[in-house]
């Protein structure tokens, strides 16, 4: 397989380096916390190793697992150590109770990244649309992503599928908007009575 890099050591990120690690990639986890990211590739194993924060990863593929509200200024803190790299960003940029976003169209948190990146840095979002839980139980779920660049997100799909989830190309940086509001369809659906153990998915009609 390949070796990944995800800079965050909170819940998203163990839940993706976790099903990386088991279906054969190598992790690299990369955060302000040390402490908190060692533990974390302590507990996963498998060869998970923790870099230095803002230093260039060892991944090529690298997925932004911060907090929405961190998540440019980090990638904007890590500057030309990214040039050439796939920034994935998982973010979900939700208002207060989770009704809509804070994101505006042609402005989506995915876009945000792209003009803070370096250049010759592209930006795919994946993972927003399937919970922690659901990425940990190893579910062969619809895994919808969009961005930048034909190749990025060939490559995102052929990872995606290596972890055993169905990747579904939902088309360029300026769809990755409509991704941050199927976060937001997702969190209704689950509140409405489906709970929080479901993902969006594709079906072909008959």
């Amino acid at each position: 397989m390949s070796s990944i890099s995800i800079i965050g050591s909170g819940n998203m990120a163990a839940a993706i380096g976790t099903r990386a690690a088991k279906h054969g990639h190598t992790v690299e986890f990369m955060s302000r916390d040390t402490a908190k990211a060692q533990a974390l590739a302590d507990r996963i194993g498998n060869g998970a190793t923790v870099g230095t924060f803002g230093a260039r990863p060892a991944g090529d593929i690298v997925i932004v697992a911060v907090l929405y509200a961190a998540a440019v200024d980090v990638v904007a803190s890590f500057g030309d150590a990214l040039a050439g790299k796939i920034l994935v960003d998982i973010t979900n940029p939700f208002n207060a109770d989770v009704s809509g976003l804070v994101t505006t169209p042609g402005n989506s948190l995915s876009q945000q990244i792209a003009a803070a990146a370096p250049e010759g840095t592209h930006v795919v979002k994946a993972f927003n649309t399937i919970f922690r839980d659901v990425l940990t139980g190893d579910a062969p779920v619809d895994a919808f992503f969009a961005g930048a660049g034909t190749e990025a997100r060939t490559r995102v799909a052929a990872f995606l599928e290596s972890l055993g989830l169905r990747p579904r190309d939902a088309g360029d940086l300026g769809m990755t908007f409509a991704l941050e509001w199927a976060g937001v369809l997702l969190v209704g659906v689950a509140r409405g009575g489906a709970g929080f153990d479901i993902a969006l998915g594709t079906t072909t009609a008959r």
